[in-house]
């Protein structure tokens, strides 16, 4: 097979590492990939919002798969016209895609089809928006509507933060076009859990969960980022409750779509929150989380690649491989100053160290070539993913090897995955 992936960050790479891994590959690209992916694929200089661009490659380069990492290509139409062109494609169209491309389009669709979420309501007036607020009353979640690289949910403990996040979001646009439309909804407690199920247009099979860590400091402080690190398995979401998520939330979204008119092939990322009543929907995604993904990937059982084309073209799932009970941990290593202003070309030194411990993979995220030598490119430069036998190993095999690893202004947080462990540490007597 003639596979492309694309997207050139960290999930990207976890996606190549792992498919490069498929005795059925015979060759694999990435557009536009980046130095960690060119070890496993050919990367081409094609980006991954050029649609246009992508279509002629993969039709040029006669692909038998392609793989789509990111969401702004979905929901900008991508695996439309790679199918009118003939391509397969893993990622939904673009009417499947607003699952994500509009936080009102998803709330609304959970109302209609009775999947369980929060209450809420969407504005385009901020006064109303703002009288929502008091109406619900705080803690309150504001959304913006569209695509807003994982940093558009503003939670607001109080009434006045509610306000400045109205205002963030539909008067100063601080996110675009995106947020001149919100979602206000009411703040839920439990634990947080990120669900990835994978879906070929009428039916879907589930893969694993994740806990993801979104702020940029230890402690869930500071502002929200695309993801700070990830861990996986969740001790709190075991077999029974993925078999409930299975029943109430993804099959039934997925039936919602298909009866709508937009048939959902590829990764369901549910964003799930644990509540006393059960999970409820905090939101979907059209794709592979990032930094989960990159936990996923180093646990996930055998081929790959067999489920990945089942979903695109409509077929039905390969028997289904049990996930072993090993821990995986990944570690974002993050530009100082991120999510806010940061440098780039800054050296990278340590990184062939830190991949060459036991049970280390280092996916890179934000990095480039510059003169022969690894430098930063990005806000998120590193994934340093690790798995061991449990978590505590696991935790302890990647704090390792971020270790190894420098750059100048580096910043990371020092404790993704170690509450949970603390949570199923045995009570001291």
């Amino acid at each position: 097979m003639r596979i492309l992936v694309v997207g050139g960050g960290a999930r990207e790479h976890a996606l190549v590492w792992k498919i490069a891994q498929s005795p059925l590959v015979d060759a694999l690209y990435a557009a536009p990939g980046n130095p960690g992916i060119a070890r496993h694929a050919a990367c081409v200089p094609v980006a991954a919002d050029a649609v246009a661009d992508l279509v002629a490659f993969a039709t040029r380069e006669r692909m038998d798969l392609v793989v789509v990492g990111p969401e702004a290509p979905l929901v900008a139409g991508l695996a439309d016209r790679l199918e009118a062109a003939g391509v397969a494609v893993f990622g939904p169209g673009a009417s499947a895609a607003r699952i994500e491309g509009s936080k009102a389009f998803a709330k609304d669709l959970m109302a209609r089809h009775g999947v369980p979420t929060a209450r809420f309501a969407t504005f385009d007036d901020p006064p109303r928006a703002r009288r929502y607020c008091r109406e619900l009353g705080a803690p309150v979640v504001v959304k913006a509507d569209g695509l807003a690289a994982g940093k558009g949910a503003l939670v607001c403990r109080t009434l006045a933060e509610a306000d400045e996040a109205v205002a963030e979001c539909m008067e100063r646009r601080a996110f675009g076009t995106a947020g001149a439309t919100v979602v206000v909804e009411e703040f839920l407690t439990g634990e947080e859990v990120s669900f990835f199920a994978l879906a070929n247009g009428a039916d879907a099979t589930p893969l694993a969960a994740a806990q993801d860590h979104k702020t940029v400091f230890d402690g869930d402080r500071g502002p929200n980022t695309g993801g700070m690190g990830a861990f996986s398995p969740v001790a709190a979401f075991d077999a029974a409750l993925e078999k409930q998520v299975m029943e109430t939330i993804v099959r039934p979204t997925i039936a919602a779509l298909a009866r709508e008119g937009a048939p959902y092939r590829g990764a369901l990322f549910a964003g799930l929150m644990l509540t006393a009543d059960g999970p409820r929907v905090l939101e979907f995604n059209c794709r592979f989380g990032d930094p989960e993904c990159q936990a996923l990937v180093v646990r996930a059982p055998g081929d790959l690649v067999p489920a990945l084309l089942a979903a695109a073209r409509g077929e039905p799932w390969p028997a289904p491989a049990a996930w072993p009970a090993r821990a995986a941990v990944s570690v974002t290593l993050a530009s100082g100053g991120y999510p806010g202003k940061y440098a780039t070309g800054l050296p990278i030194e340590g990184v062939d160290a830190a991949a060459a411990r036991p049970g280390v993979t280092v996916f890179h995220a934000g990095t480039a070539l510059a003169g022969g030598r690894l430098v930063t490119a990005g806000g998120r430069v590193l994934s340093v993913t690790a798995v061991g036998e449990d978590l505590a190993r696991a935790i302890a095999a990647a704090y390792g090897a971020v270790g190894e690893i420098r750059f100048e202004g580096m910043h990371h947080r020092t404790d993704i995955g170690r509450r949970a462990v603390r949570a199923e540490a045995p009570p001291r007597r």
